[in-house]
């Protein structure tokens, strides 16, 4: 594929292998994966565990390297990047959720000083962030959590409140890791929900990683993968981007 198609995806990736080296004995993650993702598309990674789902969404996160193979994300070159240009492409074009919330969030700010914390380097003066992270909270359905700590919100709230932080710097593409899985039903349908409804609204292109049959129901294509291999998919369906 050539740099102009490389720039009309979100995501590219050919023959990736992710090997996790250790003293002990190395482990192929990945096994030649190849994957394109559209812009405004809604994509859903599946597969059990350690199929390597959660390995190819931390390589588009650019969180590492692949072993080999090519992977392009929003027309960068993830694989001959410096760590500084893939932290600077998680800054401004790439949004990544976490699985636990906590992982996401400052455990000892309320809500609307997490959205600010991240918009630190974003070039917005603070009026301009208070707006921003107001505008998200509404979004997400938490307009009246700002000056809410995390103790006071609930799982499905903190969750959604770490979608607000990755949304924070409009990124092109949201990368999710299980997004519901320390969540009851009614909390993954509306993270489910929400992720969709981001998509929508803001056109922003998604990736999400789920054993959750609820999240994958809609999201608008299923990738499915096995012992580091993809193995099956559907999509795009109807309606659905």
């Amino acid at each position: 594929m050539n740099a102009a198609a490389d720039r009309a995806l979100a995501a590219h990736g050919q023959g990736l292998v992710h090997v996790y080296r250790s003293e002990g004995a190395d482990v192929t993650a990945l096994r030649g994966v190849d994957l394109e993702v559209a812009r405004g598309e809604t994509l859903a990674l599946l597969g059990p565990s350690g199929s390597g789902k959660s390995t190819l969404l931390s390589l588009l996160a650019g969180l590492f390297r692949p072993t080999a193979g090519r992977l392009v994300v929003e027309g960068r070159d993830l694989v001959r990047a410096a760590e500084r240009e893939r932290a600077a492409l998680r800054a401004r074009h790439v949004g990544v959720v976490l699985q636990s919330p906590g992982r996401n969030l400052l455990p000892y700010a309320n809500a609307l000083e997490n959205l600010g914390f991240v918009q630190r380097t974003s070039g917005r003066g603070r009026a301009a962030r208070r707006r921003r992270a107001r505008e998200l909270l509404g979004l997400v359905g938490l307009g009246d959590a700002g000056p809410k700590s995390m103790q006071a919100l609930s799982g499905g709230e903190q969750q959604r409140l770490a979608v607000a932080v990755a949304l924070c710097n409009e990124p092109r593409l949201l990368l999710a890791d299980e997004p519901t899985s320390q969540l009851d039903e009614d909390n993954s349908g509306r993270v489910a929900e929400l992720l969709r409804g981001v998509n929508r609204q803001l056109g922003t292109t998604i990736v999400v990683v789920t054993h959750d049959p609820m999240v994958g129901a809609v999201m608008g294509r299923t990738l499915t993968l096995a012992a580091g291999q993809v193995v099956g998919g559907v999509g795009p369906r109807d309606g659905a981007r």
